[in-house]
């Protein structure tokens, strides 16, 4: 399974901070039904994801009836992102 949507970076400073893009509710449908295929735990979907150029392994994170997907520093930096910023993701479904 792979698409693409758009979102807006937002920052959790939990106790581990990081950035993240929530995938819309359209697309959190699909990946729920993928999920019980793919998930290794918690509820995670391992994705190869894309920014622009960049491109990464990382997994989705339930988050509120939802997923959201982990941008890495390296990705924020080679792709100019800047908390806020309207962003395009590419997610590719690794089973």
């Amino acid at each position: 399974m792979n698409f693409e949507f758009s979102g807006e970076m937002w920052f959790w400073k939990g106790p581990a901070p990081w950035h993240f893009i929530t995938v819309p509710e359209e697309g959190c449908d699909a990946l729920e039904e993928s999920a019980a295929l793919v998930s290794y735990g918690w509820g995670m979907i391992p994705v190869a994801a894309r920014i622009g150029e960049t491109r990464w392994r990382t997994s989705l994170f339930p988050k509120d009836g939802r997923y959201v997907v982990p941008v890495k520093a390296h990705v924020r930096r080679a792709e100019g992102l800047e908390l806020g910023d309207l962003v395009t993701v590419r997610l590719d479904v690794e089973a």
